[in-house]
């Protein structure tokens, strides 16, 4: 049994020794249509492992997220559909005394994005915007109450 084990691991030896060395071979000599069909196949993304580096994750966060929006921007492609007319309570843009006592309640500015974040009542998290990042939604929350 011993020598039959030694047989087939000296084969397997070999075959990985054999397709190392075809591997590299075959990278230094490809064509440029082997080239093209390698870049069209090549895997869409990667897996990322906390505390390694991960190479061009900043470029491609960067470019998917954009350029950022104002608090202008975001009220009226987002919010204003709730704030301007007050929909189910919501605190209307330019209402200060509502903004006032609500911010009063949940700790100022900061307090309101938390609420805005997690949502509150009928509002989703983030509201309508679930890309808008952090900046973007405190933003509109300055714009909407003049705080």
């Amino acid at each position: 049994m011993n020598l039959i084990k030694k047989i087939l691991t000296a084969q397997v030896a070999v075959l990985a020794l054999w397709a190392v060395s075809a591997q590299t071979v075959t990278a230094a000599t490809v064509s440029p249509q082997e080239a093209a069909i390698a870049e069209r196949i090549k895997p869409v993304g990667q897996v990322c492992i906390t505390g390694e580096e991960c190479k061009g994750v900043g470029a491609v966060a960067v470019a998917a997220a954009g350029p950022a929006l104002t608090g202008a921007e975001v009220v009226t492609k987002y919010c204003g559909a709730c704030h301007t007319s007050g929909v189910l309570g919501a605190p209307k843009v330019g209402d200060g005394a509502a903004w006032k006592t609500r911010a009063g309640a949940k700790g100022g500015v900061d307090g309101l994005l938390k609420s805005a974040i997690a949502g509150i009542n009928a509002m989703p998290p983030k509201g309508s915007c679930a890309t808008c990042s952090d900046d973007e939604l405190k933003g509109a929350i300055v714009q909407m109450s003049g705080l």
